[in-house]
């Protein structure tokens, strides 16, 4: 794989214009420190009266008009119309098993991430980038938040010099945040325990954990504020491993985990690869599981998808983008 080394590689700009329609959503209302675009209903204090509507019980009683009571006899709740902040998370899963696949994996997630940030900042939401897991490096190294348009060369280079640098050249100037180790599970507690505000996160990762990825999910669920979308990327060969891309797989082979560097001797047959495409699809339905019963959305994306068409069509369809 050739690793990008300029935006235009990373990202088609042709890709970049196409998007500049789309602004991002959440399944939740939260209100801001700074005026973004998105302007949202909601009771109460706000920049601009919109409605009304009829008073429930339960509803703040400091928001009733008291002049249209006096006339009418009935309680009736003010609408107002307030501009709405939201904040960007994107988190990029940078480990070995990532740096994998054909098509790669994280390359795949980068652009993604960059398409995603783009869309933040060009609509003057808060971007911010988190990347964990590189191998040699404890920890996360973070790109603080960030707004408008003039931002996107250093979203593209911050992406560009992060996502596959090694424990022996880490940046000068970036921030770390300290953390027991730079596994899956101690990262996501380093990043809920650490991050701030309140917005939508995008979690970019294969989520092949060894010892597994619930710890790490509970804890990030816990910390309450973020709307949170879990996309797993897996390559077609990780899928089905008779996938043609990959090359036929068969007869006895040594296969050697690219995290731990431990091997094992097996034979591949048919019936084994029905087996692993079985343990494959249980996986990912216990993921998805898993992710749903803590708010999470889950979405399981193959590594040759196009990134156009996942940002068009798909995301805007799973409510992230609109």
């Amino acid at each position: 794989m050739k690793r990008p080394t300029t935006l235009d590689e990373l990202i088609d700009p042709r890709m970049l214009a196409r998007l500049d329609r789309l602004d991002l959503r959440t399944r939740k209302m939260f209100p801001g420190k700074l005026q973004g675009e998105r302007r949202s209903k909601r009771r109460g204090q706000s920049v601009e009266f919109e409605d009304y509507r009829n008073y429930v019980a339960g509803d703040d009683l400091r928001f009733i008009d008291w002049n249209v009571y006096a006339r009418l006899d009935r309680l009736f709740i003010k609408i107002f119309i307030e501009e709405e902040d939201l904040a960007l998370n994107l988190t990029i899963d940078a480990s070995a098993s990532m740096d994998a696949g054909s098509p790669n994996k994280l390359l795949f997630a980068a652009r993604l991430a960059m398409a995603l940030g783009y869309i933040g900042l060009v609509k003057q939401n808060r971007v911010g980038v988190t990347i964990f897991g590189r191998p040699g490096i404890p920890g996360v190294v973070r790109l603080p938040d960030m707004r408008g348009r003039h931002q996107v060369d250093r979203l593209g280079r911050f992406i560009l010099e992060q996502a596959w640098r090694t424990g022996e050249n880490i940046e000068r100037g970036t921030a770390l945040a300290p953390g027991p180790g730079g596994g899956f599970n101690e990262a996501l507690s380093t990043i809920a325990r650490t991050r701030t505000g309140k917005g939508v996160m995008v979690l970019l990762s294969d989520f092949l954990v060894e010892g597994g990825y619930e710890q790490g999910l509970k804890t990030l669920s816990a910390s309450s504020g973020y709307d949170t979308y879990c996309l797993q990327i897996l390559a077609p060969g990780e899928i089905d491993p008779a996938h043609e891309g990959d090359g036929a797989i068969t007869g006895d082979l040594r296969l050697t985990d690219i995290e731990s560097g431990r091997g094992a001797e097996v034979t591949v047959t048919r019936q084994i690869i029905e087996k692993y495409r079985e343990r494959v699809r249980n996986y990912c339905a216990q993921l998805e599981h898993y992710c749903t019963a803590r708010a999470m959305v889950h979405r399981l994306v193959r590594s040759d998808e196009s990134i156009e068409t996942l940002v068009l069509d798909t995301l805007r369809r799973r409510g992230l983008l609109a």
